[in-house]
């Protein structure tokens, strides 16, 4: 039996991912905690900063990545998803972030980004960069898109789409009123 081949690719910031796990573990070290010892309301409000805490650091550090499907560029970023059919991308270049220029504006993508540390080496010129650093990675990434974008341009098909990233904001909406309702109920 063959192993099922993906033509996606997905491409993230892997330390930016790691950050957020040990926050959102950190968290739930937290959570137990609160759960074992504080049963009490303000157990309760504590335990849904924690929770809105843990959700902003998923957002923020998890979720932004960039994938290159046959269909089309999906660019999640931290509370919108982006879909861009290849025949809609007309540019692509890396400034701090990914930036994908399109004929309605550029999407930044902050899943491919550029770290500071490999900026400052090469405007100085100073000690050489190593394979591993975050500009060749993004060059690579653009590369991939080019790739891809020439490849899958000519039977591409649709427009750009935008969709919210809800069940992080129905979260985080909930947890909202359970901190306030614990609040007044103190």
């Amino acid at each position: 039996m063959k192993p099922k081949v993906t033509e996606n690719e997905q491409y993230l910031s892997a330390s930016n991912r790691i950050t957020g796990v040990v926050v959102m573990v950190i968290g739930l070290a937290g959570l137990v905690d609160i759960v074992v010892e504080w049963r009490t309301l303000g157990g309760l409000l504590v335990a849904a900063l924690i929770g809105i805490l843990m959700i902003v650091a998923y957002v923020g550090l998890v979720r932004p990545s960039v994938t290159l499907r046959p269909d089309g560029l999906m660019i999640r970023n931290h509370i919108r998803d982006h879909h861009v059919p290849w025949h809609r991308i007309e540019d692509v270049d890396v400034t701090d972030i990914l930036r994908v220029h399109t004929s309605t504006g550029k999407i930044r993508c902050p899943g491919v980004q550029l770290v500071m540390k490999d900026l400052r080496k090469q405007r100085v010129g100073g000690r050489k960069l190593g394979a591993d650093n975050s500009i060749s990675r993004a060059d690579f990434v653009v590369d991939r898109i080019d790739n891809h974008r020439e490849r899958y341009a000519k039977t591409a098909e649709g427009e750009i789409t935008t969709t919210w990233a809800k069940p992080e904001l129905i979260a985080v909406a909930v947890l909202a009123v359970v901190a306030v309702v614990a609040q007044f109920l103190r």
